[in-house]
Order: C-alpha cells, then structure tokens, then sequence
C-alpha cells in the first residue's frame, strides 16, 4: 500500500514493561519508548512495569488493547528461564508480523553482530490493534521503536482495521 494511501489515524499507545528487578523509577527503557512516542506525537494511554509472568503480562495486555492501538512490550523476550513474554503473547496474536522480528534482528545484527540471534523479538494483530514484544535494551528499544515502530504504526493500523 502507498503511503499516500494510508488512512487518518489518530494512535495511541501502550508500553509495557516485563520486568523483576525494574520499577516505574529505573525503567529507563520503558521512558525512552514513552518519549521516542510522544515526540512523533503519538499519545501515551497507558504504562506499566510488570514481573516475569505469563498471566500478569496477557492481562496488562488485555487491559491495554481497550486503551491503544499500539502497544509495544519491552523485556522478557530472552532466552532465561523467566523470560516468557514471547510464549505469553503470540498464542494471542490473529496474525502475525513475521518480518518485524527478521527486520528487528536483521538491524540488531548490523549494530551488535551475531548475537541478534537470541532476540526474539515478535508482532502481530490482536483486534485490530498492533503488538510489538521487543527486548528490554536501551539500544534494542530505540531501534525498534525509532526505526521501525514509528514510521510504520500508521501503515501496519490501517491494513490492521480493513
């Protein structure tokens, strides 16, 4: 679709962070997706720090969805026995953004070389609204957010609402 094509769209977002060791204080991640949002004028509706846990990170999702249209989940997604973000939230996912992991892993390798392959960094739909689960890096979340997110939420939410 050309971009010329997209629909008006007003965004919104939620970040959320997964996470056992960071609060609302130290988050510093989760702050750096909140402003990288707001200065492309998209509106923060809802923010939490959340544990390591299946069942709290699918609620914070689901309370989430009824509040934005995007939102983007940041921690939890390695390869530790905690982390379980990933196994959390694809079974939600109705459809998948495969390349958003390839392209995620793909500039990650360009910046940090081959250890981009412990990233499993994953999107997708769920009601219309995009899900992004990006690692908790300072790096890992400006790239994803600044250079991916940003200039293709309007795109990836009009297809989204069709």
């Amino acid at each position: 679709m050309d971009r010329n094509h997209h629909k008006p769209l007003h965004v919104t977002a939620a970040v959320i962070t997964v996470s056992t060791t960071r609060t609302e204080e130290t988050d510093v991640s989760g702050c750096i997706i909140k402003d990288l949002l707001e200065k492309a004028e998209i509106e923060i509706m809802h923010y939490a720090v959340i544990p390591d846990d299946m069942e709290r990170i699918r609620s914070e999702v689901y309370t989430a969805l009824g509040e934005a249209s995007c939102i983007i989940v940041t921690g939890g997604t390695g390869l530790t026995s905690d982390d379980c973000t990933i196994e959390a939230i694809t079974p939600l996912l109705e459809k998948k953004m495969d390349g958003f992991g390839e392209l995620f892993r793909l500039k990650s390798y360009e910046e940090i070389g081959t250890a981009a392959i412990l990233s499993r960094a994953a999107a997708g739909i769920i009601g219309g609204r995009a899900v992004f689960c990006i690692p908790g890096s300072s790096k890992a979340v400006t790239l994803a957010t600044r250079e991916i997110i940003i200039p293709e939420i309007r795109h990836i939410l009009t297809h989204a609402s069709q």
